[in-house]
């Protein structure tokens, strides 16, 4: 191929991926299967190597980072970033709406209440830049006037688009010659918990809430860790725009925020155009569904929608007189922090933990409160017998915020971290550049207690009534010293145990044999506790490897090939099977018949299945399997599983008991098929679903 067809090429493909980036990442609807997708990518950056004179800085390979800078530089925004003032109650809203509407009556200037209406993100406030049409840079908020240069690891935030031309010759908009996008870039829940259990594991930093996670993620120096680390950006508004002599027709904030859309910016879907008296409703009815959001959100921020009205209000020397926002009020309370507390995690890592004099918070009562490690005990100078404020971090994870020092008694002592493991007095140790203390004795028992725990887990292999007490038990007793002595277990063995009659007893063992022979592949890897490997690698690695013995011979080079999958966790793989004890058990594992193999992928595309594409979601209990078998039923038929109920969900299934998901979906006429009609489903969806379901039973 010659290098202009190469040129075309590249061309062609950057083109493609950043397209189906946009329906993946953005509109959360993608058009092809991700085997497709790693096809196209792996030609781009085969061509990319052979052509390094044809380097672009916006290729979508260019988002796995790479780029170590030696500190972040300042630079000026062009407009300043206000911050936006505060409304905690009704009666401060409509304090508000009465300083607008005098001022403009000053002026003369009529008053039409319509109002812009979005969640507050609880994350990091960002501007992005395009200089005709293409991405050029991003900066933090920093003081307003001028914020810290994260360009590169912007770069790498997977549903910021990197060229908005290809969205705006679809929509009809004008290409701007500059357009700086302001948003906030957040971590989902559950990203934020399993990056946190990633740290935790690696003794690195543990991020106290989700926010900070975002901002710790977006300000590092080496772009390629921010590349592994789950970040969503969402727009909010616009700072300097320049469209030349065109017209975008933007005339209100919210037809600024259609325009964005268009221009393939993500949008939160929960933005909306209202009236006066819908403001705080809205917000009140956003307070109640908060938990459900898979992003945590302080408040709603409003807008008047007008921007002819906007310029008119103008600003405060700190905030906008046309915007404000509601704030949700905060979990907090004081008690007192009676000692601490250290547990050795299946890992090794020690953790010290808050005991606190049980206190409520938003309707739960709290009474521990994690503390992560060493040098946070240290910064926060915490001492058994201070008096504390505690929050729920994100409204879920207890945190200890500071300690009211006027208050603390004359005799608190400074707190001395342990260097020893409590659990079995082997020396601990920090490595450099870690946070945390480690156990490093293999045979420790808390490590083993949890270990196994952790393998018979929902997590693992969700192996029924075999809970965390009866791992312990059968410890303590020398009856198990691996996961795979529990296989080897028999209704002899069991009954003398305390509280072990004989049905219970041959439960045990049909429970433990049935996970055997259920097991899937995805399930037994994700049990191993490898660190770094949650359940999302796991099946990522099952979908690309036959069994553990394929998995365990794959080099660094081939796992990082894989979708969300980089350097450190491939290095983690390779330390687990690296290890003689690690590969006993695996070789045991096999020896006992625990061992689920992956058909290989069909040839077949999912897009030719009735189900392709199609976005499912469950609330309740289903009678005949656990959630996820089903969600695996689901992917194995070319559906997508989310989060949250949405207007473009196509299918909630609703099994017993079904929480408040249901109710939004009938309000949003999404269509609630019982478990009996799921399974209907999924049997019209023909053969393609039946070749795909040995992956589940392997």
């Amino acid at each position: 191929m010659s290098q202009d067809k190469d040129a075309a090429r590249l061309r062609e493909l950057r083109e493609k991926i950043h397209y189906h980036d946009y329906r993946y990442y953005v509109l959360d609807d993608p058009e092809i299967e991700d085997a497709a997708y790693d096809t196209l990518y792996r030609e781009l950056k085969a061509l990319e190597a052979a052509h390094p004179e044809l380097d672009d800085p916006n290729s979508p390979t260019r988002r796995v980072g790479g780029t170590v800078l030696p500190a972040f530089t300042s630079k000026p925004h062009r407009m300043r970033m206000y911050s936006l003032d505060n409304a905690m109650t009704e009666a401060e809203w409509l304090d508000f709406v009465t300083r607008a509407a005098n001022k403009l009556e000053k002026e003369g200037v009529p008053f039409e209440r319509t109002f812009w209406v979005d969640p507050k993100f609880d994350g990091l406030a960002l501007e992005i830049i395009y200089e005709n049409g293409v991405y050029a840079g991003a900066l933090t908020r920093g003081d307003g006037e001028t914020g810290e240069d994260v360009t590169e690891n912007v770069r790498t935030v997977k549903n910021v688009p990197l060229d908005l031309r290809p969205h705006a010759a679809r929509s009809g908009l004008p290409v701007p010659r500059l357009l700086e996008v302001r948003g906030e870039v957040v971590m989902t829940r559950q990203d934020f918990y399993e990056l946190n259990e990633r740290q935790r594991e690696q003794g690195g930093k543990v991020f106290a809430n989700p926010r900070n996670a975002a901002a710790g993620s977006v300000r590092q120096l080496d772009s390629a860790v921010s590349a592994t680390r789950p970040l969503t950006f969402f727009t909010y508004g616009v700072g300097t725009t320049d469209f030349g002599d065109a017209d975008p027709g933007w005339a209100t904030h919210s037809g600024v925020m259609r325009g964005l859309a268009a221009l393939g910016l993500p949008v939160a879907g929960e933005g909306k155009a209202v009236s006066e008296a819908e403001v705080y409703p809205y917000f009140t009815a956003m307070g109640a569904r908060r938990q459900e959001l898979p992003f945590e959100i302080d408040g709603v921020v409003v807008k008047v929608d007008s921007l002819a009205l906007q310029r008119e209000l103008d600003f405060t020397d700190r905030a906008p007189r046309f915007a404000i926002a509601l704030k949700f009020p905060a979990h907090e309370a004081e008690t007192a922090l009676t000692a601490i507390d250290v547990q050795v995690g299946r890992t090794g890592v020690l953790t010290p933990v808050a005991i606190l004099e049980p206190v409520s918070l938003a309707g739960v009562t709290v009474s521990r409160a994690t503390l992560h490690n060493e040098d946070e005990i240290k910064a926060k100078d915490l001492r058994a017998g201070d008096t504390v404020v505690v929050r729920r971090a994100g409204d879920v994870i207890p945190e200890v915020v500071r300690v009211v020092t006027e208050k603390r008694p004359a005799d608190a002592r400074e707190y001395a971290f342990p260097h020893i493991c409590p659990s079995c007095g082997s020396p601990a140790v920090r490595a450099e550049g870690e946070a945390a203390w480690r156990c490093v004795n293999f045979a420790c028992p808390a490590m083993l207690r949890r270990g196994i725990a952790y393998f018979v887990s929902k997590s693992g292999l969700d192996i029924e009534g075999l809970g965390r007490k009866w791992v312990e038990s059968l410890i303590d007793k020398g009856m198990v010293r691996t996961p795979a002595d529990l296989f080897g277990l028999t209704e002899a063995d069991l009954v003398p145990l305390e509280r072990m009659a004989e049905k219970s007893a041959a439960n045990f063992v049909a429970a433990v044999d049935a996970a055997r022979k259920n097991a899937t592949l995805s399930k037994l890897i994700a049990a191993l506790g490898i660190r770094q490997v949650g359940t999302r690698t796991a099946r990522t690695l099952a979908g690309h490897f036959t069994d553990l013995d394929a998995l365990g011979a794959a080099t660094a080079e081939e796992l990082t090939a894989l979708p969300d999958i980089g350097p450190e966790v491939a290095a983690s793989i390779r330390e687990f099977f690296g290890n003689d004890a690690n590969r006993a058990l695996v070789a045991r594992f096999k020896e006992i018949g625990l061992w689920p193999v992956a058909a290989p992928k069909p040839a077949q595309p999912a897009a030719t299945t009735a189900l392709a594409g199609k976005k499912f979601l469950f609330t309740g209990t289903l009678p005949d399997m656990s959630r996820e078998k089903a969600q695996e039923l689901v992917e194995a038929a070319g559906g997508r599983v989310v989060s949250a109920v949405s207007k473009k969900l196509d299918y909630l299934v609703a099994g017993a008991e079904p929480g408040s998901k249901l109710a939004k979906a009938q309000a949003l006429g999404v269509r609630i098929l019982s478990p009996e009609e799921f399974h209907a489903l999924l049997a019209a969806a023909g053969a393609t679903v039946q070749s795909r379901r040995s992956l589940l039973d392997a």
